[in-house]
């Protein structure tokens, strides 16, 4: 996702306000303009497709629901992330980076400040400035990987902001618009994205404590080119009857959760059949996708190659796009577009997943197999998950 920054400096620059989830750097509310979760998306051509994986298992008797309705995507991460540092000039007039000397870098994870949980810039805030006002250090218990550690940090007054800093950047939500998949009507459950979300700045996986989905419409197209994928721009709707659901996923092959409602605005009254990796064949398909308000449209795409085994990286398929209008509006595969759902056969094969940024009328897509065996379907904990 990419956007306008909105923040301040206190005892760290924060990219989050009042709740609101950010990320990177774009403040959202319902209504308001929102860009693309887009990092994942993009993809330097051409790339390598892995082929030492063992091949996934026959897909069960599940039907479900194709989608492609435009979602705003919110996410409110475990603790805080850290996506930057900058020195604070002291009183003295040295600068100096308390954070950075105490070992914190840049993607690490705030879990606690002197033994207390840490959800927001406001709290943050607060430990800070009670802490440098008195001169005391301040225990942070930070998450680095698989690894949890503390350091000690001594806030900084700074003689630009007057008040205490520790040099850090950081943020505990994120928000964006991608493309929901598909649902399977018994259990409500959802697939969307069919990618991970990531912090654009650390380029980490986000580690979510709870998210939600909402309905967007899409107001605008930023036309893809060579060397410059495009993206949607859209705004968030507070309409529960369009889109809502929870996220209790946010992984390699898309982001998982419950829907409240069936969407509004479907191509489809009844559930397909999703067909196995395996069975997916080249040739003609179509895509479902969103480019103007809430209207789900589909377009003729090409499955140009297939790859079973990549499952470590969701990259099964490239596909092209062959529809002129939709290369017309677009240029082909553009942020915003993750999670289109591919059907082919009357079938759900996929889902878009990147762009070839050197050739944005190809990309990679997730098969459907593999979404749903991610979201718990296939082995039944799909309902528990949720609970």
């Amino acid at each position: 996702m990419r956007g306008k920054t909105r923040g301040f400096w206190y005892g760290i620059m924060i990219l989050v306000m009042s709740g609101v989830v950010v990320l990177p750097g774009i403040v959202y509310l319902p209504g308001q303009q929102a860009r693309a979760v887009g990092a994942p998306l993009l993809l330097d051509f051409p790339a390598p497709i892995e082929r030492n994986i063992v091949a996934v298992s026959a897909v069960s008797e599940v039907n479900v629901v194709p989608c492609g309705q435009s979602i705003g995507v919110l996410l409110h991460a475990q603790g805080v992330m850290v996506v930057g540092h900058a020195a604070v000039e002291d009183r003295s007039g040295n600068n100096v980076n308390p954070a950075v000397d105490a070992g914190i870098s840049d993607g690490d994870i705030i879990l606690k400040i002197a033994g207390e949980a840490v959800k927001s810039e406001g709290q943050v805030r607060d430990i800070i400035a009670r802490a440098g006002a008195t001169g005391q250090s301040i225990t942070f218990e930070v998450k680095r990987g698989e690894q949890i550690f503390q350091a000690n940090v001594n806030p900084a007054y700074c003689r630009e902001t007057q008040q205490y800093r520790i040099g850090l950047l950081i943020k505990d939500s994120a928000a964006g618009l991608g493309t929901l998949t598909f649902y399977e009507p018994g259990s409500m459950t959802y697939g969307a994205l069919g990618h991970i979300i990531t912090d654009n700045g650390t380029q980490k996986p986000i580690e979510i404590t709870d998210g939600k989905i909402v309905g967007a419409s899409i107001q605008s197209i930023h036309r893809g080119k060579r060397g410059q994928p495009g993206e949607k721009i859209g705004s968030f709707q507070d309409d529960d009857r369009e889109v809502s659901g929870t996220i209790f996923q946010n992984t390699k092959l898309g982001i998982f959760g419950k829907l409240q409602n069936p969407p509004a605005h479907s191509n489809y009254s009844a559930p397909i059949p999703v067909s196995e990796a395996n069975h997916v064949r080249k040739g003609q398909a179509e895509i479902l996708t969103v480019l103007k308000d809430e209207q789900v449209e589909s377009f003729t795409v090409e499955i140009q190659k297939i790859n079973p085994q990549a499952s470590n990286n969701g990259k099964g398929m490239i596909i092209k796009i062959t529809d002129p209008r939709l290369l017309e509006q677009t240029g082909g595969i553009i942020q915003g577009m993750s999670g289109s759902p591919i059907i082919q056969d009357n079938k759900l094969v996929g889902a878009v997943t990147h762009v070839f940024v050197n050739d944005p009328t190809r990309g990679y897509a997730v098969p459907a197999e593999w979404m749903l065996r991610e979201s718990g379907l296939l082995n039944g904990t799909a309902e528990g998950q949720a609970a």
